[in-house]
C-alpha cells in the first residue's frame, strides 16, 4: 500500500501529458491508431504514477483537471478550488511555466499566488507535490528568461519547505537536459520525457518504479551544421511562429478543452 488512495494533478500541458501518447488502448484515448491530439488525451507522468498507485490499490481514484496553455491565475482560480472540493490524499500542482513564457512576467508575484493555493490544498490535509523546472539553459526560447525561471523556482523551494510540501527537482535531472527526452516542437516532453519524470516523483513519494530517472543517454552522432539550421527554420515554420500568433492573438492551445479526468473516479 502507498498510502495514497486518491489523487488530483492540477496545472498545464506538462501535467495533461503533452506529447506522450501512451498506450493506444488507454480509456480515453480513441482506441489503436487513434490521434491522442484529436481524441484530447495524452498519458503523462501523471497518468504514469496514478497507474503505479492504482496498482498498489484496488480502491485508489484519480482526477487530472489539467489543461494546455493555462497561466498560474487560470490554474489557482479554476482548478484548485475543485481540487479542494475533492479533498483527495495527494494534490500535484504545477504551475507558471506558461506565464514564464511571457514577456514582463513577475515570478515574485507568481511565487504569492502559487503560495496562497498551497496554503489553501494543505489546509484539507492533503500532501501537496511541487515541482521545479527544466534548467532552461538549452531551450531556444526558454534560455533568455533563464534568470527569472531561476528566481521563480527559488521561491516554490521555499515554499515547499514552508508548507512541507514533497518537492520534484527537475532542475537537477540532467537526463532531461538531452533532446532525446523532448517532442518535436522542443517545449514539451515526450513519452521518454515523462516516464522519467514518473519515477522522479514515485521517489519523492517514496512508492516503488521499475523505471529510473537518472537517464545516461548514449552518445551523439555529429550533426551537420546545415541540418541543424533547416531543422531550427522548420521548428520555427512549424511551433514557433504558431505559438507567437496564438499569443499575439490572445488565445491558447488549451481554448475550448474540458480536463481529461475531470472527476475522482477509479482509474482504469
Amino acid at each position: 500500500m502507498s498510502g495514497y488512495r486518491s489523487f488530483v494533478a492540477l496545472g498545464d500541458s506538462f501535467t495533461e501529458g503533452l506529447n506522450d501518447p501512451g498506450r493506444p488502448d488507454a480509456p480515453g484515448t480513441g482506441g489503436p491508431g487513434a490521434d491522442p491530439a484529436r481524441a484530447g488525451r495524452y498519458r503523462g507522468w501523471a497518468d504514469r504514477v496514478a497507474e503505479r498507485l492504482a496498482a498498489l490499490d484496488p480502491d485508489f481514484r484519480y482526477a487530472n483537471l489539467a489543461v494546455r496553455g493555462k497561466l498560474i491565475d487560470q490554474i489557482v482560480e479554476h482548478q484548485v478550488p475543485r481540487a479542494i472540493g475533492m479533498r483527495p490524499d495527494l494534490v500535484s500542482l504545477c504551475a507558471g511555466g506558461n506565464d514564464l513564457l511571457r514577456p514582463g512576467s513577475d515570478p515574485d508575484r507568481m511565487a504569492k499566488k502559487l503560495a496562497g493555493a498551497v496554503r489553501d490544498l494543505r489546509a484539507t490535509g492533503a500532501e501537496v507535490l511541487l515541482f521545479t523546472g527544466v534548467d532552461p539553459r538549452d531551450t531556444p526560447i526558454m534560455r533568455r528568461v533563464r534568470g527569472t525561471v531561476a528566481i521563480f523556482y527559488m521561491h516554490v523551494r521555499s515554499i515547499s519547505e514552508l508548507h512541507g510540501c514533497r518537492l520534484v527537482d527537475q532542475w537537477s535531472m540532467q537526463g532531461l537536459r538531452d533532446w532525446r527526452a523532448w517532442s518535436d516542437d522542443r517545449l514539451h516532453m515526450n513519452e521518454e520525457g515523462h516516464r522519467m519524470v514518473a519515477a522522479k516523483v514515485c521517489e519523492v513519494l517514496g512508492v516503488d518504479c521499475d523505471d529510473d530517472w537518472r537517464k545516461v543517454w548514449p552518445p551523439r552522432e555529429r550533426v551537420d551544421p546545415a541540418v541543424k539550421r533547416r531543422e531550427d527554420v522548420q521548428w520555427v515554420r512549424r511551433h514557433l511562429g504558431p505559438w507567437v500568433v496564438r499569443r499575439l492573438r490572445g488565445r491558447s492551445s488549451g481554448d475550448l478543452l474540458d480536463p481529461k479526468r475531470p472527476d475522482l473516479d477509479a482509474f482504469s
